[in-house]
C-alpha cells in the first residue's frame, strides 16, 4: 500500500470512528423521508467539528469528478460541507466555487433561490449531502441547479442508507458516490 492509500484509509477510518461515536444512534426513528428506521445518522455533530469537517472535505475532494468547478447543496445539512470542501480545495491550490440552495426562495431583495457567486451556464456542479436515504433532498437540489442551467453529474454523500437513493439518482442520470453505507454502522 502506498503512502497516499495508507493516509486515505487512515482518514476514512478516523472519520468512521467519529461518525459512530458522535452521529449514529440505534432506536426507533422517523426519517426526513417519512420512513421508520432503527438506525439514525445525524452527521452535523461531525461536519460542524473542525477535525470531522477536515476529514470529510479531504475525502470528498478525492472522490469528486475533476471536471467539477463548483459544489452545492441544500441548506442546512450541506452548508458546512460545501464550505469545508472549497476551503480545503483552496488550501491545495485548487479553485472551486460553492452554492447554497435555499429550501424556499426568499421573498425580499433579489429573491434568490441560490446563494453564491455567479457561475456560467453549463458549469459542472457536484452536489454534496450528509446522508442519502431516498435522495429527495439531492433531487430537489439537482432540479434547482438544472433550472439555473448548471450541469450536475454526481452527488457525494457521507453515508448512503441504501434505501433507494442510489436508484432514484440513477434515474436522474446522476452518479451517487458515498464514503460509507449504513452497513458500516450496523
Amino acid at each position: 500500500m502506498n503512502n497516499f492509500s495508507q493516509r486515505h484509509e487512515l482518514n476514512k477510518g478516523d472519520l468512521l470512528k467519529l461518525l459512530i461515536e458522535k452521529s449514529y444512534k440505534k432506536g426507533n426513528f422517523t426519517l426526513a423521508s417519512g420512513k421508520k428506521s432503527a438506525h439514525y445518522l445525524n452527521c452535523k455533530p461531525v461536519s460542524l467539528n473542525g477535525t470531522g469537517l477536515q476529514l470529510i472535505s479531504n475525502l470528498f475532494l478525492e472522490l469528486m469528478d475533476p471536471s467539477s468547478k463548483a459544489v452545492a447543496g441544500l441548506t442546512l445539512g450541506a452548508d458546512p460541507l460545501v464550505s469545508g470542501v472549497i476551503v480545503t480545495a483552496a488550501s491545495k491550490g485548487l479553485f472551486l466555487d460553492a452554492l447554497i440552495i435555499r429550501k424556499e426562495i426568499k421573498e425580499y431583495g433579489t429573491k434568490a433561490g441560490l446563494e453564491g457567486p455567479t457561475l456560467n451556464e453549463g458549469t459542472v456542479v457536484t452536489v454534496l449531502e450528509d446522508v442519502v436515504t431516498t435522495a429527495g433532498s439531492s433531487i430537489k437540489a439537482i432540479k434547482k441547479l438544472r433550472e439555473n442551467k448548471f450541469l450536475v453529474k454526481e452527488v457525494l454523500s457521507i453515508v448512503d442508507r441504501k434505501e433507494g437513493g442510489y436508484e432514484a439518482l440513477k434515474e436522474q442520470n446522476i452518479q451517487l458516490k458515498s464514503l460509507f453505507s449504513i452497513k458500516d454502522f450496523v
